[in-house]
């Protein structure tokens, strides 16, 4: 497959998820009338997820500076299968459980609204570009994997951090 077609197909597939998220938010699809017990244990399990990913990528990065390309490929596919496993999370949570809203009276509520907002920007920006790094990691086009994910790395990065801070600051206001 050429590039043109990766892409678009890259495009695509991130234009899928953030509409999937924007349609959730906005109540496009009716939650269910009786919300299962296990929904509500979601966000803990995303913050494990996220936490988990954080410290794969660390540990990536360190594997393929020591030129270990084996393990900073295994590293990588595991973040990335668990990434895609926080996504469904995510979105069922968003889908099924009611929106948790941080006081707005809180002292630590503009800390709060900074790291989800940046969260949130910078996850809708790094997708495509993780796409793009694992599809030319896995074609073994090392040079333009590497200029990539020198931007994609520490966005994932700062996306996966910033998203356990998001849990963990909103956490005590969940319902349930």
């Amino acid at each position: 497959m050429n590039d043109k077609k990766i892409f678009r197909l890259v495009l695509l597939l991130s234009a899928l998820v953030l509409a999937a998220i924007v349609l959730l938010n906005r109540n496009v699809f009716p939650a269910p009338e009786h919300v299962p017990a296990w929904v509500y244990k979601l966000p803990a399990l995303n913050a494990t997820i996220n936490a988990t990913c954080s410290l794969l990528l660390v540990l990536s990065f360190y594997y393929i500076k020591q030129k270990n390309f084996l393990m900073h490929k295994k590293l990588n596919i595991t973040a990335f299968v668990l990434s895609c496993m926080f996504l469904l999370s995510y979105l069922t949570y968003h889908w099924m459980a009611e929106e948790t809203t941080f006081p707005k009276d809180h002292a630590l509520r503009p800390l709060y609204v900074f790291v989800l907002v940046s969260h949130i920007v910078f996850s809708a920006v790094v997708l495509p570009l993780i796409l793009l790094s694992f599809y030319y990691g896995l074609a073994n086009e090392r040079i333009k994997h590497k200029k990539i994910t020198r931007i994609s790395f520490p966005l994932w990065l700062y996306v996966t951090i910033s998203g356990v801070a998001v849990y963990f600051m909103i956490s005590p206001f969940y319902q349930r």
